[in-house]
């Protein structure tokens, strides 16, 4: 079936393949959606996590960060290209802008905060205020993606999808391996505890490995199967959890809130579960949309509430946090769309 339109040139009628394309759309901004409110519900958290109970929500709510690189490396793969230029600068700008507003609440609250030109520069390279780790991870992992595919551009016809594969599966394994060792090699290198916990937190090799896996599964078609699979999926999402969570009450080996393999079975297993169930909510959909400004903004209504709010128990303090920071940035993202032109709405990550 052809597209075609009515007099105002709205589209009416879809072949089977775009509407197939709008349905995985919907389903990734979907994923994106709900990545979001796990962000929002992990930096509620009352803080320092001392609870088992608390431990265990934080447990579940960990792979939102997995979910946005797998979504990424999936569509990377459905359109077999990797716009690095485009992504950074779409990431760079609203980020410069959260950042600037960032580093004004922190020197605020810190009259004997660094100001030197060359530690701002760290601050902003490295995504070093409140919780901005994610964009030099994003940016990190897009640029080793888009070499990857460049390298693939460079293989001969007859090996380069399956060259593609491999390198993926390959770099995937080195993930895993630097996520369980970059810790002990900083440790005996004599690096402090906190610098080595910044270190995992920016661990590239380690989280490309969700990027990588989303591409493959774009690449292999799997996608297309994985809803025949759910009864396997399910219960390997909960019995990772389950052993991610022990170990983090447990504080059993590695108990690292990322960075380990316990957490990447588990974050690995909840991706393929949720591209293979998530549903087509509307409203999902434009939480994700938006995730990038929800990303950069809610946290000032989280610090806020903790710099300034009175204290009544970690279970209110979590839920007042969440609706509030939930509620207040998804009116803010409202507003912008609505109210602001294209272009300031683009500059915000709105």
């Amino acid at each position: 079936m052809t597209l075609s339109v009515n007099s105002s040139g709205i589209p009416i009628g879809y072949s089977s393949d775009a509407a197939d394309s709008r349905k995985r759309d919907l389903a990734i901004d979907n994923i994106r959606g709900l990545a979001i409110l796990m962000v929002i519900g992990i930096h509620a958290l009352s803080q320092p996590l001392d609870s088992g109970w608390g431990k265990v929500i934080d447990a579940a709510l960990r792979p939102a960060v997995p979910l946005f690189l797998f979504v990424s490396g999936y569509l990377s793969g459905r359109s077999m290209r990797v716009p690095v230029l485009k992504r950074i600068k779409a990431a760079l700008i609203p980020y410069t802008i959260a950042f600037c507003a960032a580093y004004v609440y922190m020197a605020a609250h810190n009259p004997v905060m660094d100001h030197r030109a060359w530690v701002g520069a760290t601050r902003y390279l490295l995504g070093y205020v409140l919780v901005y780790y994610y964009v030099p991870i994003y940016i990190g992992c897009t640029l080793l993606l888009g070499l990857v595919f460049r390298l693939r551009d460079r293989a001969s016809d007859d090996v380069r999808d399956a060259g593609l594969a491999v390198a993926l599966s390959l770099m995937i394994l080195f993930g895993i391996v630097s996520g369980a060792y970059l810790d002990p090699l900083l440790a005996r290198l004599g690096f402090s505890h906190d610098l080595i916990e910044e270190a995992r937190l920016r661990d590239i090799p380690f989280w490309f490995a969700f990027m990588a896996a989303g591409t493959l599964v774009a690449l292999t078609r799997i996608d297309e199967t994985l809803g025949k699979f759910v009864l396997l999926l399910l219960p390997s999402a909960i019995i990772g959890l389950a052993i991610y969570a022990a170990i983090r009450v447990g504080n059993l080996g590695d108990a690292a809130a990322y960075d380990s393999v316990a957490f990447l079975a588990y974050a690995m297993a909840l991706c393929l579960l949720l591209l293979a169930t998530i549903s087509s909510s509307q409203w999902l959909a434009f939480i994700g949309s938006g995730s990038y400004f929800i990303y950069l903004w809610h946290i000032f209504i989280v610090m806020m509430i903790r710099d300034h709010a009175a204290r009544i128990n970690p279970v209110i303090d979590s839920a007042i946090t969440y609706v509030a920071a939930t509620g207040l940035t998804l009116t803010a993202l409202v507003a912008i769309r609505f109210g602001l032109p294209p272009r300031v709405v683009r500059w915000l990550g709105a």
